[in-house]
């Protein structure tokens, strides 16, 4: 936690200095991945900075490194951090550059960070949590990992101070995802999730999800449901890489179910800490 990476380089965190003309710092002209950590080791690290990569393409900033690159600086990072259990930031922005909202010159080069921070492992989540749902007020390029997360913060702000979790985003009644993860449902035996467009973020833990679906013989299929069907679901969760498998207790006050975890999301929070352990070692305590 007493170092960073700028430029490729790790430094000492208080050498680090960012020009107030970065324009993620102006504009959120940026792009950003949070990849977990297990043992010292990142969990779907090619998959986060694949996305990355996918991300900056699509607002047109070139990174001057492979996934293989980054991997292995990151890798630096937690191991010069000596950090076991935590999580690991890093974001391109366009560059430092006088305020313009059209793009700067050729010879702007992006700005690269990272840090990590310690988070104690508390294993999977037993009890249910709150959520409440509030209309999805942002852009229709949700598929980016972008700076903008304005209309994010609102939606997450309010749940907060309404005791909840987290909030449910809808568009006209159809539900998206969540302020800062993936939200599914089970219906009938099948889990159900938003398709992976422009409506969304395509979370690595939905994808990670997915895959162990596939795997086990869990029906699921990728389409959109309603409101109705998310508050009358046999059961909710919510996925993200800091939170996992989350089970969805109680949404605008109503219970959902029997107000507990249920069957496939404890399956699914089973087979999701055995992917980990898969990847990153034993999760043993």
């Amino acid at each position: 936690m007493g170092k960073m990476i700028l430029n490729g380089e790790i430094k000492e965190r208080k050498e680090i200095r960012l020009d107030v003309d970065d324009r993620g710092y102006q504009f959120g002209d940026g792009i950003y991945e949070v990849i977990r950590i297990y043992n010292g080791t990142m969990f779907a690290a090619e998959e986060h900075l694949t996305r990355l990569l996918d991300s900056a393409k699509k607002i047109r900033i070139s990174v001057p490194y492979t996934v293989s690159e980054m991997e292995e600086q990151l890798n630096r990072l937690i191991k010069e951090d000596g950090i076991e259990f935590g999580t690991l930031y890093m974001q391109f922005t366009r560059g430092v550059s006088p305020r313009n909202h059209a793009f700067p010159g050729p010879e702007t080069n992006p700005v690269y960070i990272a840090n990590t921070k310690n988070v104690e492992y508390k294993g999977k989540a037993a009890a249910g949590v709150k959520a409440l749902t509030e209309d999805d007020i942002r852009w229709l390029r949700c598929d980016i990992k972008s700076l903008n997360l304005l209309g994010n913060i609102l939606a997450k702000q309010k749940a907060s101070e309404s005791g909840c979790f987290e909030a449910i985003l809808h568009r006209s009644g159809r539900v998206t995802e969540g302020s800062s993860s993936n939200v599914s449902i089970v219906s009938n035996g099948t889990v159900l999730t938003h398709p992976s467009d422009n409506f969304i973020l395509n979370g690595i833990s939905r994808q990670v999800m997915l895959k162990l679906c596939k795997e086990n013989g869990i029906p699921f299929e990728e389409k959109p449901f309603t409101l109705d069907e998310l508050l009358n679901a046999d059961e909710v969760f919510l996925t993200g890489t800091t939170i996992e498998v989350a089970p969805v207790a109680e949404i605008d006050g109503k219970a959902i179910g029997s107000g507990k975890i249920g069957k496939i999301t404890a399956k699914l929070q089973q087979l999701f800490e055995e992917e980990i352990e898969r990847q990153c070692g034993s999760l043993a305590r």
